[in-house]
C-alpha cells in the first residue's frame, strides 16, 4: 500500500472511520432554511462515495443569536432533526462516517436577516476588528442558557443519527472568546484566570456529552495560535487543552481566527501558505492530550497527507479543498491512481471566494462540485458525434474532456505549442506558481479521456471544414485591451502580459494602470518589484486586488507592502510621455500626475478574441458553442463552466 497510514482505520471514541481523510465543517451556503436540503445532501454524497472517511458536517447554531450569516445550518429547534436525519442516513449508505459541528459566532457577525444590525453577544464587550463589531458582554443567566442550548443540539443530533458531534472552538468563536484573556475581561467565575476562563468551554463539552450519550463521538475544535493581537496564543491554546483534552475523543487542530484580516486568512490559507504548514502546531497539541489529533492547513495531496501522519504530527488529516476538487480523491489514491487526482491549487476563488459572496461553494476545477444535482453523473451521448474544440485553455480542455467522456470522438486545436492560455501567465506571479496545476489537471483529464491534440495549428473556417466536425466549441480566449490613450514623446508603453511573459522592462520607476483590480495589475506589480524596480500600482478601484478572494488579496497585498510597492487607489489612466503618467481621479475628475515614470504598465482587462466564433455563426452549417472569455472576458472559472454545460449538451 502506498498511503498505509492514511489509508488505515482510526478509531475516534466509540466511531471507527475506515481511513484518515476528513471533510471538515466549511460553510457551503447550501442550506434550506437553515436546514439541510437536497443540494447539500447531493455534495456530502459525492464526497461519501468517493470514499471519505469522516465528513464533518458545516456549523449549525445551537442558539437563535447565532445566526453570523443568513444561510447558517440550525440546530436549535426539534423541526430539524428530519432534515439532518436525511443527511446523515445518505452518507452511512456509502460507509462514511459524519460528525455535525456545533456552533456560537459570538461577536464574529458577518450578515443579518433584513440588513440591520443584531445584538452580538460575547463574554466581554471587546470589539472584533474584522467584522467592526461591539459586542454585548453575555449575563451569568444567558450564559447558561447557552450552555444548555449546546447540550439540546448534541440531542438532536444523536436523534438525527449522527455519529459524533464536535464542539467549534476555533478561529475567535465565542468558546474561544472565552478562553482568551484578551478578549474576556469578566470577573466572574467565567474570567479571570484559566480555569475561570475555561469554564464556559468545559460546561459546554459536559453537557454535549450528556446529551449526546455513549454511543457517539464528542471532540472539540480549536486554533492552536490564533496569529492575532488579541487571540489566543499558542500556549494559551495548549494550557486549554490540557485542561479539556480528558474529556473529549478527539481534537481538530487548526490556526487563526475570524477576528482580523491577517487571522483569518489561515481559515482557508491560499497557496502562499505552505502545504500542511499547521503540522507543528498539531504536533504540539499531541504532547498535551492522549486522544486523536485531526489537523488542518492546506493539505491538498494524499502523499503531504502520509508525511505528515508518517511523522507522527497527528492521527488524521483535513483535506476538505482537496475533495472540493476532486471527490473521488480517496477512491483514486486506495486504487494506486495517484496521478489521476485532481489537486487542488489553494486558489479560493469558487470555494470559500463564493461563500464570501454568499453563493454556494464550487471549484474552478470542478464545477461539478456544488452542481451535484445537475452535473454529478456523467451521462453518455446516444448518438456520438465529432466534435472540435478550437482553444487549449482551460475551459476548451474541459468542454474536450467531458465530451470525450460522454463518447464523442473529440480533437483539440490550440494555435500555441503548448496547453494552458492565460493560467500560463498567472502562474508567473510571484507565489502564484501553483495555479499553473490547474493545467495539469485539465489536461491529463483530457489525455486521459481521449482527445486528440492538435498543437501550433491556428484554427480557421477553412480548416474547420477540412476536419467536417458535427460541432464546434470555440474557446479562443482573449487578449489585453489597450485603451486610446493621450500620449507625447514616445512613452514606454507595455501590457501586464509583457511583464508577466519576461518581457524587458527599462529600468527605474514604473506604473501599473490597473483597471479591474484583480491579479493581472496587482501580480504584474510585484513581479517588477522582485525585477528591481520602484513600482507603483494604480488602481480604478477603492483598492488593489478589490476583485480577489480576501485571503489571496490579503498574501498579495501584504507582499507588496514588503516590497515597498506604493498603492494609489481610485484612479484612471488617461496618457502618458517620456517620463510621467497621467491619471484622473474617479470621484472628482482631478488630474493626478505621476513623474519620473520610466515605463506604463497597462492592466485594462481585455479584449474577446471571438473572429471565428462569428464567422461559424453566420454560417450556420454546423451546432456551434462559444466558452469563455471569447464570449465576454471573465475568469477561469467561467470559462470551465461554460465548457462543462457545453460538453453536457452536445
Amino acid at each position: 500500500m502506498q498511503l498505509p497510514r492514511l489509508l488505515s482505520p482510526l478509531d475516534i471514541g466509540p466511531v471507527r472511520i475506515a481511513n484518515r481523510i476528513v471533510s471538515s465543517g466549511h460553510d457551503t451556503v447550501m442550506a434550506e432554511d437553515g436546514m439541510p436540503g437536497e443540494r447539500l445532501i447531493a455534495y456530502h454524497e459525492a464526497r461519501a462515495a468517493g470514499g471519505t472517511g469522516l465528513i464533518v458536517v458545516q456549523v449549525a447554531g445551537v442558539h437563535p443569536s447565532a445566526k453570523y450569516t443568513t444561510h447558517v445550518l440550525m440546530a436549535d429547534d426539534d423541526a430539524c432533526i428530519p432534515r439532518f436525519a436525511r443527511l446523515a442516513e445518505t452518507v452511512h449508505r456509502h460507509g462514511t462516517r459524519i460528525f455535525q459541528q456545533l456552533f456560537h459566532d459570538g461577536r464574529e457577525l458577518m450578515e443579518s436577516e433584513d440588513g440591520t444590525l443584531p445584538v452580538a453577544l460575547a463574554p466581554s464587550a471587546v470589539p472584533n476588528e474584522r467584522f467592526h463589531v461591539m459586542p454585548r458582554a453575555m449575563s451569568v443567566a444567558e450564559i447558561h442558557e447557552m450552555v444548555r442550548c449546546y447540550g439540546d443540539a448534541a440531542r438532536r443530533m444523536r436523534e438525527a443519527g449522527f455519529d459524533g458531534v464536535e464542539v467549534v472552538a476555533s478561529h475567535g468563536y465565542l468558546p474561544a472568546q472565552f478562553l482568551s484573556p484578551r478578549t474576556n475581561l469578566r470577573t466572574d467565575e467565567y474570567g479571570g484566570d484559566l480555569d475561570g476562563r475555561s469554564r464556559f468551554l468545559r460546561e459546554v463539552i459536559d453537557a454535549v456529552r450528556a446529551a449526546a450519550g455513549p454511543g457517539l463521538a464528542v471532540g472539540v475544535r480549536i486554533s492552536v495560535g490564533e496569529e492575532s493581537p488579541d487571540g489566543l496564543t499558542r500556549d494559551d491554546s495548549l494550557q486549554a487543552l490540557e485542561l479539556v483534552g480528558p474529556t473529549v475523543d478527539y481534537v481538530s487542530v487548526v490556526q487563526g481566527t475570524s477576528a482580523t484580516l491577517a487571522g483569518s486568512d489561515h481559515i482557508v490559507p491560499p497557496m502562499t501558505f505552505a502545504p500542511g504548514y499547521t503540522a507543528a502546531a498539531s504536533r504540539a497539541a499531541k504532547q498535551v492530550v492522549d486522544c486523536p489529533v485531526i489537523v488542518a492547513g492546506r493539505i491538498n495531496q494524499p502523499q503531504d497527507a502520509e508525511l505528515i501522519l508518517g511523522r507522527g504530527d497527528a492521527d488524521a488529516t483535513v483535506m476538505t479543498r482537496a475533495l472540493i476538487c476532486d471527490p473521488e480523491m480517496p477512491r483514486k489514491a486506495e486504487a494506486g491512481r495517484l496521478e489521476e487526482i485532481r489537486a487542488c491549487i489553494g486558489c479560493n476563488q469558487a470555494c470559500i471566494g463564493h461563500f464570501h459572496a454568499g453563493y454556494p461553494i464550487s471549484c474552478i476545477q470542478h464545477p461539478e462540485t456544488g452542481r451535484e444535482l445537475a452535473y454529478g453523473i456523467r451521462r453518455r451521448a446516444a448518438s456520438p458525434r465529432d466534435v472540435l474544440v478550437v482553444g487549449g485553455g482551460p475551459g476548451g480542455l474541459k468542454a474536450a474532456a467531458v465530451a470525450a467522456e460522454r463518447g464523442h470522438r473529440v480533437v483539440l486545436v490550440e494555435r500555441e505549442r503548448r496547453l494552458g492560455g492565460q493560467v500560463r501567465l498567472a502562474q508567473e506571479v510571484p507565489g502564484r506558481a501553483e495555479f499553473g496545476g490547474a493545467i495539469t489537471n485539465l489536461a491529463g483529464e483530457a489525455e486521459r479521456a481521449g482527445v486528440t491534440l492538435m498543437l501550433g495549428t491556428t484554427a480557421d473556417a477553412a480548416l474547420v471544414d477540412e476536419l467536417d466536425p458535427d460541432v464546434v466549441v470555440v474557446a479562443t480566449g482573449a487578449l489585453p485591451r489597450v485603451p486610446e490613450l493621450e500620449t507625447a514623446d514616445d512613452p514606454v508603453v507595455l501590457t501586464a502580459w509583457d511583464v508577466l511573459s519576461g518581457r524587458d522592462v527599462p529600468s527605474g520607476h514604473v506604473v501599473v494602470a490597473d483597471w479591474r483590480a484583480d491579479w493581472n495589475g496587482l501580480g504584474a506589480a510585484l513581479a517588477l518589484s522582485l525585477r528591481g524596480h520602484r513600482v507603483t500600482l494604480c488602481v480604478t478601484g477603492y483598492h488593489a486586488g478589490q476583485r480577489l478572494q480576501q485571503y489571496v488579496r490579503d498574501a498579495m497585498i501584504a507582499e507588496a507592502v514588503r516590497r515597498k510597492v506604493a498603492i494609489l487607489p481610485l484612479v484612471r489612466v488617461i496618457g502618458a510621455d517620456a517620463d510621467s503618467a497621467y491619471f484622473q481621479h474617479v470621484l472628482t475628475d482631478e488630474p493626478v500626475i505621476l513623474d519620473d515614470v520610466a515605463a506604463l504598465v497597462l492592466a485594462q482587462g481585455h479584449s474577446s478574441v471571438d473572429a471565428l466564433l462569428r464567422e461559424l455563426q453566420d454560417d450556420g452549417r454546423r451546432e456551434v458553442h462559444g466558452i469563455g472569455d471569447c464570449l465576454a472576458p471573465r475568469t477561469v472559472e467561467e470559462a470551465v463552466l461554460e465548457g462543462l454545460r457545453a460538453a453536457t449538451t452536445i
